[in-house]
């Protein structure tokens, strides 16, 4: 009898012994692995409308503890492990610093003559702030940004210049945070003003008419505010402009409140965003030339969205109120009733997505089947001509001053680098004001728009680039990238990662999916709220396209996405996983039942609902990515990636769900969480760390779709 009872517990602890035995990693083109570091459970079970939910993993929202530092030290060293077996590795980052290491510019701000940017030289980590006087003069830098910091992971902008170019109002930012301090700069002496403003999120900072004071809307635990700050004076006696409540209506972290100067220095406009993306907006504003003037409503408690632009004392506002596709009307400051607007530009079947002053004249740009296109009116509302673009692209719209004969815009696409032009309000001539010389010989790829039917029937545009004369064998490694909400339009916009991949003969995919704001709201409704299961089914049938077309095969099939593109690949990971050969989830939303609790979360219940609502909770727990892993799937390779300087989308979602999925997968694929204590949400940080971060990805998915 004891030597059965013996035999017995010899053949258990065998057993168990085999059943921690995980097998051997494989990744692509002979790396192995050994099995990912094991993750401590400690169950955290909670009923939550009357279901009973259990959270593994809750003690790895623990950012800080020193348990979970130990966990992220792990992970990052097996990431490392694979990383170091890419035999391409090094290649992909020489060759994305030779697309990467060019001239950058940004569209230029005319003040007295002069024109502010920034640009970062090529062999420089960060764009640094300039000025050229005239035209066609040289370029002065007045901010060096490569000596704000040792590791050169502090970012500058600029946020407001003097009328007469005399002081300059610029921020600096740590790695990808979204919060920024302020200074102040003198552009004659290079020296800067006593006066800064503390590290935080702001949502618009600018000089009083008059230079001697700031106005600023800050970001703050209880919500948003504006605020005026004397220069000189404490920056505890900043006096409350608006903000909190105004007239019994009371704002909190909900209410995303702007605040800008108009170009004629008139008014102090101010904008009340009803969460992210709102679904409503009010206008207020204050006149800036009368002493102690009140602020007074525009438009107000209008469920609808409101972009305004200022002309003498009238605004020109792009609005989807009784327009889903957006027009433009004309509102008289003190006369808010809807039934005295003038329609400039009536609704039509392209949606309209900007609009500006320059020059005297309106600039409408919008979208037709996802390409950009630009009307230019008289402020009466006649049309008198179109800008013309190259080929298929992104252009931004035209900026400039509205006393002014000078714009200048953007353009860009998938084969063609981002330029800046000049653009001549009262000829209708066009210059170069500022051109990378990139290493990149467009006439040698194309890009094509294809349209293809989701589950549902509707119909999906998307755009394809590659070499011309690229063969659809079937198994051309092919890279997806998309988006899905927000209202986010997915033009036909340059990347380096977007060109490498192209460059090594694959194709590069990107589908205009519901959510967007790609054909208005209507477009974006279809895939918000419980209609969310919409997007990631348009996101389906494009991969199930570029299979059936014989672009690729799920083997060779690489997906990326990030942010709300994150949860889109946790969909992707969690519904088909059989459909892709490899994933990257960049700064992910995971777990939809908690989302709502963490850093600015709150923002994004009106895109997505909150579990918090018994009546949105069913939906979001059906598609929840972290709530649907289920143990035994075999996943496909899979990189999360996040860091702590994430501000925006808590890192928590990426740790959670890699240890999750590792402890799921019943594949022999890596699932790998890369993880940067300097980078977040925001850009940021220096290019020779965006160009290393940018070759792990790249390493990863080529290495694991390509077979070479």
């Amino acid at each position: 009898m004891a030597i059965r009872c013996l035999l017995v517990l010899f053949l258990l602890a065998m057993t168990h012994n085999a059943a921690a035995q995980t097998p051997e990693v494989h990744g692509g083109n002979g790396i192995t692995l050994p099995p990912p570091p094991p993750t401590e459970q400690k169950p955290v079970t909670e009923t939550i409308h009357g279901v009973t939910i259990t959270d593994p993993y809750r003690w790895l929202e623990d950012q800080q503890s020193p348990d979970t530092r130990a966990w992220i030290d792990s992970q990052m060293k097996y990431t490392e492990q694979y990383l170091s077996q890419v035999k391409v590795r090094p290649e992909i980052e020489k060759e994305l610093g030779r697309l990467e290491r060019v001239e950058q510019y940004t569209i230029p701000t005319e003040r007295g003559g002069m024109y502010f940017f920034k640009k970062r030289l090529a062999e420089e980590n960060q764009g640094s702030v300039y000025v050229r006087r005239g035209l066609h003069g040289d370029d002065q830098r007045l901010v060096d940004a490569t000596k704000l910091s040792d590791d050169q992971n502090t970012s500058v902008q600029i946020n407001d210049i003097s009328k007469d170019g005399k002081l300059l109002v610029y921020g600096t930012r740590s790695g990808g945070a979204d919060e920024e301090a302020v200074h102040i700069l003198d552009t004659a002496t290079g020296k800067e003003l006593p006066d800064s403003l503390p590290s935080a999120r702001y949502f618009g900072i600018q000089l009083s008419p008059d230079e001697k004071g700031l106005y600023f809307s800050r970001m703050e635990k209880e919500g948003s505010s504006v605020h005026y700050h004397k220069l000189g004076s404490d920056l505890k006696t900043d006096e409350l402009i608006f903000g909190k409540t105004f007239e019994g209506e009371e704002f909190g972290p909900m209410q995303l409140i702007g605040a800008h100067i108009t170009e004629n220095e008139r008014y102090l406009v101010i904008t009340v965003a009803h969460g992210v993306p709102p679904k409503r907006v009010d206008i207020y504003a204050k006149d800036l030339r009368k002493a102690d003037s009140q602020v007074v409503k525009v438009i107000h408690g209008i469920e609808s969205r409101f972009t305004p632009v200022n002309y003498n004392d009238d605004f020109f506002v792009m609005t989807d109120y009784n327009a889903p596709n957006y027009r433009v009307v004309k509102v008289r400051i003190g006369d808010s009733d809807p039934e005295h607007w003038t329609t400039v530009v009536p609704e039509g079947k392209d949606p309209i997505n900007g609009i500006s002053v320059v020059g005297g004249k309106l600039f409408v740009t919008g979208l037709h089947d996802v390409v950009t296109q630009t009307r230019i009116f008289t402020l009466e509302g006649k049309e008198t001509g179109r800008m013309s673009y190259p080929t298929i692209g992104e252009a931004t719209n035209v900026f400039g001053r509205e006393d002014s004969e000078h714009g200048f815009y953007s353009f860009e696409s998938f084969i063609i680098p981002p330029a800046i032009y000049h653009y001549d309000v009262k000829s209708g001539k066009t210059e170069v004001f500022a051109k990378p010389s990139v290493p990149f010989n467009s006439a040698e790829y194309e890009v094509k728009q294809v349209f293809y039917k989701s589950k549902d029937g509707t119909r999906i545009p998307m755009f394809i680039s590659s070499k011309k004369g690229t063969k659809r064998d079937g198994k051309t490694p092919t890279l997806m990238f998309a988006y899905g909400g927000f209202l986010v339009d997915m033009t036909p916009s340059w990347n380096p990662e977007w060109a490498w991949w192209i460059e090594q003969g694959g194709f590069y995919a990107q589908p205009n999916l519901r959510g967007g704001g790609e054909y208005g709201e209507t477009w974006h409704k279809a895939g918000m709220f419980e209609k969310k299961q919409n997007v990631f089914d348009d996101y389906f049938g494009a991969a199930q396209y570029l299979i059936d077309e014989k672009y690729t095969d799920s083997k060779h099939l690489a997906v990326r996405g990030r942010s709300n593109g994150g949860l889109l690949m946790g969909a992707a990971m969690t519904q088909h996983p059989e459909m892709f050969g490899a994933i990257w989830c960049g700064y992910p939303l995971l777990d939809m039942i908690r989302f709502q609790n963490f850093l600015v979360g709150k923002w994004w219940t009106s895109e997505y609902g909150s579990a918090d609502n018994a009546d949105q909770f069913p939906y979001l727990l059906k598609y929840s990515p972290y709530h649907n892993v289920k143990p035994g799937t075999k996943f496909p390779a899979i990189m999360f990636n996040t860091g702590d300087s994430d501000t925006r989308v808590a890192p928590l979602h990426a740790r959670k769900m890699t240890a999750l999925v590792q402890r799921d997968n019943a594949n022999d694929r890596p699932i790998l969480l890369h993880y940067q204590t300097v980078s977040g949400h925001s850009a940021g940080v220096s290019i020779t760390q965006a160009i290393k971060d940018t070759a792990d990805e790249l390493a990863f998915l080529w290495n694991e779709v390509s077979g070479k």
